[in-house]
């Protein structure tokens, strides 16, 4: 089999997001927070909002790469690979919802089947594919198809407002599939944002992140990709925001304008990346963020531990009970810097540390992928 090349602005742009994903889901205080580093409510999309998207769009450029050692082709080799990736990201996703896996409340009555990691699995496996068998010429009508399609789906199939958090059908397929109890809770009723039916535009995501990879893959000059990418990228957040008009631009329901849109944004930060670190050749100053990179499952689900560990352990804090999360935030960062600063503070700690986990995985050249 070919090894597959790499291309240093597409690791850069991973270990940014990973980097950002590490700052946003660990604040000190949920209370105080900058906006920024919050979900939007429901319509809109913040710094916060677009992490994940810009996962899963990398996820699509980096298979642009990965799939030269298999020639294009849809060899049972392939679906074998493809299958054991997906079941072991997918296997990973519950892990870490089951964790910790002794607890006087334990009750599998309440498992949520549906999760990030779970949405990349199904998402990279379908994208896998449709990727292996169709061309770009091809793929660009099954992307535009996949989102009027989704947009009609949710049209007709909502009650009341049908982009609302109640009579959406995201809501109303998770249900009647899984059953309320198997739903996440955090929105004030049982809604899940990594559903099952809004895991179809994602597919979308990452057909744009493979559309762009394919740009930088075949490219003889990357003045003139690093253009064509951030014209591409400038139409697509144009059209996803026009878009967004009469179909919002919505994360917690995947909508298709949201899916142009911040696959928009992310075209332009690959061409600029790119632009930086192919043609001016600024690596230096991007190395941290190369670290951050590497091992990015692992990391997910290593920081999922971390963060369910020290709110499981509890310590004593004025005579009440509480997490070992909230004891290191009020005991140590709020002293220091305030309720909302030290919330940042406490988040940056927790990016810090991850980094130097990685830096060590980095030097010893530890790849731990699924």
């Amino acid at each position: 089999m070919s090894e597959p090349r790499r291309i240093y602005s597409i690791d850069i742009f991973r270990g940014m997001t990973i980097a950002l994903m590490i700052l946003v889901n660990n604040p000190g205080s949920w209370g105080h927070v900058y906006a920024p580093l919050l979900h939007a409510k429901w319509h809109g999309c913040t710094l916060t909002d677009l992490v994940f998207p810009f996962f899963l769009f990398l996820v699509g450029a980096s298979m642009r790469f990965a799939f030269v050692k298999w020639h294009y082709y849809p060899s049972p080799k392939f679906y074998k690979h493809i299958f054991w990736r997906s079941f072991s990201i997918f296997m990973a996703g519950w892990l870490i919802h089951a964790y910790p896996f002794i607890q006087q409340d334990w009750d599998w009555s309440s498992f949520r089947y549906m999760g990030v990691l779970q949405r990349i699995a199904i998402a990279y496996g379908i994208s896998a594919l449709l990727i292996i068998r169709y061309d770009f010429k091809q793929l660009l009508p099954i992307l535009t198809g996949i989102l009027v399609f989704y947009w009609g789906l949710l049209w007709m199939g909502g009650t009341g407002d049908p982009y609302g958090l109640e009579g959406n059908l995201v809501r109303k397929v998770d249900i009647w599939l899984f059953g309320e109890n198997h739903l996440y809770g955090g929105f004030g009723m049982p809604f899940d944002p990594e559903g099952l039916l809004s895991t179809l535009p994602s597919i979308g995501t990452v057909l744009i992140g493979y559309l762009m990879g394919g740009m930088l893959h075949t490219t003889k000059n990357y003045t003139d990709c690093t253009k064509r990418m951030a014209i591409f990228g400038a139409g697509l957040v144009v059209v996803g925001w026009i878009w967004g008009f009469i179909f919002p631009i919505n994360k917690a329901i995947w909508t298709s304008s949201y899916v142009l849109f911040t696959g928009g944004i992310a075209a332009l930060i690959l061409s600029g990346l790119t632009y930086l670190i192919d043609i001016k050749l600024w690596k230096k100053p991007f190395w941290v963020f190369e670290v951050f990179g590497t091992n990015s499952i692992f990391l997910f689900v290593s920081s999922g531990f971390w963060t369910k560990t020290i709110l499981a352990v509890k310590m004593n804090f004025d005579g009440k009970s509480v997490s070992t999360y909230s004891y290191l935030y009020k005991t140590i960062f709020v002293p220091f810097a305030g309720d909302l600063n030290g919330s940042l503070l406490f988040a940056l700690t927790h990016v810090l540390g991850f980094w130097l986990v990685l830096y060590w995985m980095y030097r010893k050249n530890i790849q731990i992928k699924l």
